[in-house]
């Protein structure tokens, strides 16, 4: 912040200009930094410059205000008229210089300056909004096993962000009864998970991470059993059945963690996680247990790569592509963001990531029936 504290028309000699910050409404400390000074105004100089910080402690706060204090000007060097040099310039007597000191600069009738911190309503909107978020999101805790299967198998309707504005409560919809009786039984099964009241949350967690692990080994073994049936290979289904069944969870709590924080860092922890969880502790403990075991039988424990230098090449390209996207809707014209934005916007790019995804899985499958060539 920058604040203009003094204009002269024109000062004669060198001039120093004591100031100071003083406390209002304003801390300091807490809403700006306090300061103290002198300005030195050169010969014919008429304007300076104060720079105070003012402190962000992202809190929304009603209108501060702080005052800055001049105190009297100090003549520190009497001066010359302009276009004057120091070889034409007469020499000072005693009586002239006491003469001359009957100049000196005096401040005028403004001796302070308020400056006021202003309150900002889109801050104060942004904080409202996520405060709402928030105890939506507190709404997820349960004290008891009773509130958790009553909400289990409640019918609610989704949020909506207008809803959650006005306040008014929605009844649930065609689609919300569809989905619920076709989510019924996750919704059930995932009840037996202890309330996050009891350990502090410990016991929710180590329950539910479990539940978790479990169901996704389930659903790979169905998704590798449905892929014999019907004759594809290991690797198509592994990229489509397998893939889409333990990444869709994720794709849906990463949404909710994006709604909810206000930067969406849990968002990209959520992915960033779930994938080096399935990557480093998925692959590598169990490819770690194999090598031990045939080891320890006297053999030599080979993994064929397949086609997986083709598919995590494929995968680099199509995710690179994907970053460009993100990297273009940072800019104000298209969207302001990666997320969000403008309906068309919006819509464009989700369309356009589905089709990665299409490509992908279509080139992989095309190169594991050889019709594309691999490397």
């Amino acid at each position: 912040m920058q604040v203009k504290v003094l204009r002269t028309s024109g000062a004669r000699g060198k001039v120093a200009l004591p100031y100071h910050t003083q406390e209002g409404t304003a801390k300091a400390g807490e809403d700006y930094q306090e300061i103290a000074g002198k300005l030195e105004f050169l010969n014919d100089e008429t304007m300076k410059m104060i720079e105070i910080k003012i402190i962000d402690d992202e809190e929304y706060e009603k209108n501060k205000t702080f005052t800055i204090h001049l105190g009297e000007p100090i003549l520190l060097e009497i001066g010359q008229r302009h276009g004057d040099t120091n070889e034409n310039k007469p020499p000072v007597g005693l009586e002239e210089e006491e003469v001359a000191k009957m100049g000196c600069p005096s401040l005028g009738e403004h001796t302070h300056l308020e400056v006021v911190i202003e309150e900002s309503y889109e801050f104060k909107n942004t904080v409202d909004k996520l405060i709402k978020k928030t105890n939506l999101a507190l709404v997820v805790g349960s004290s008891s096993w009773r509130e958790q299967f009553v909400s289990a198998v409640t019918v609610s309707a989704a949020g909506d962000d207008d809803e959650e504005e006005s306040g008014e409560e929605r009844l649930p919809s065609c689609f919300d009864y569809i989905m619920h009786f076709l989510t019924v039984f996750w919704k059930v099964l995932f009840a037996f998970v202890p309330p996050t009241e009891y350990w502090n949350g410990w016991a929710c967690f180590m329950v539910s991470i479990s539940l978790i692990g479990v169901l996704t080994a389930v659903t790979g073994d169905l998704a590798s059993h449905f892929g014999c049936t019907i004759g594809l290979k290991d690797s198509v289904t592994a990229v489509v059945f397998v893939a889409l069944g333990t990444s869709v969870p994720d794709t849906f709590a990463s949404k909710v963690a994006a709604i909810q924080d206000q930067y969406a860092d849990a968002s990209i922890g959520n992915v960033t996680g779930s994938n080096a969880v399935n990557v480093f502790l998925g692959i590598g403990v169990a490819w770690t247990i194999a090598a031990v075991y045939w080891r320890s039988q006297g053999k030599v424990f080979r993994v064929d790569p397949g086609s997986l230098a083709f598919s995590v090449t494929l995968f680099t390209g199509l995710a690179v592509l994907s970053v460009l996207v993100l990297l273009y809707r940072r800019r104000a014209s298209v969207a302001g963001g990666e997320l969000g934005g403008p309906r068309p916007c919006k819509l464009l790019t989700s369309l356009g990531f589905v089709s990665l995804w299409l490509l992908y899985i279509l080139l992989a499958a095309l190169e594991a029936y050889c019709h594309v060539p691999g490397f």
